[in-house]
Parts: structure tokens; sequence; C-alpha cells
């Protein structure tokens, strides 16, 4: 269940994330901006109800959905997509449409969250410790 990943997640580490920052169209000022900092995640559920809130010293995102349902979505960037969430083998699947859309998965492994992410084959993890 998407419970599981409910709490406060502190940025441990990040493989890749600026080539996959720079596939899905991140200006390259807030690239090197985002590359720097180290985010806060909190995750809320409620049901099928859920929040995303990425907190840190570059700006503040908060995404809330609910699973199964396409819904807009605009980055923390400004960029804009149609995003659904999906429940899926043990994972939260995060399907973007639109140009240089990405999928996002997040998941458990060994007490950490595992964010994996790929734009148009450019892949990149980043995984956090439990606050």
């Amino acid at each position: 269940m998407a419970a599981a990943l409910a709490g406060v997640w502190n940025v441990a580490t990040s493989d890749n994330f600026e080539e996959y920052m720079k596939a899905s169209g991140v200006g390259f000022m807030t690239r090197k901006l985002a590359g720097t900092v180290k985010p806060v995640l909190t995750i809320t559920v409620n049901g099928d109800d859920i929040t995303i809130n990425s907190k840190s010293t570059f700006k503040d995102h908060t995404v809330s959905f609910k699973l199964g349902e396409t819904f807009d979505e605009e980055t923390i960037d400004g960029r804009k997509y149609k995003s659904i969430f999906n429940w899926t083998d043990g994972k939260l699947v995060q399907t973007q449409t639109g140009e240089n859309a990405s999928v996002i998965t997040r998941y458990l492994k060994d007490d950490h969250l595992v964010i994996d992410m790929d734009c148009n084959g450019v892949k990149a993890t980043r995984t956090y410790t439990k606050a």
C-alpha cells in the first residue's frame, strides 16, 4: 500500500540527476541550482489521496492527487504535464504526458525511499532516508 511511503524523507544519494533534468527540459541555471540542494520530502497518504511536498532552500513544491485519476501538474520549475499516479506491484508509478514527459517510480528498498526517473531513456535515481 502507498501508506508505506508516508513520512518525512531526506535525500541521501543522487545518480545522473542533472542529465535527467536536462532531458526533461529543465533550464541550465535551474539544473545547476537544483543539483546542489538537498530536498526534504514529506509524503502523506489518506486512502487514495496522496500529497508529496518537497521543501528545500531552492523552492518548495507540493503535488496532491488521487490514485488512478489524471490531473494537470505544474512542476517546481513551471513545466506543465498531464499526470497520473498508480500503485503497481508495490510501487507508486507516476506517468506524465506532454513534451519531455517522464515516468517516475517511487518505492521502498531496505528502509530507503527510492525514486527512479526516466525521460526518453535518460534515467536517474535518488534515494532518501527516513528523517
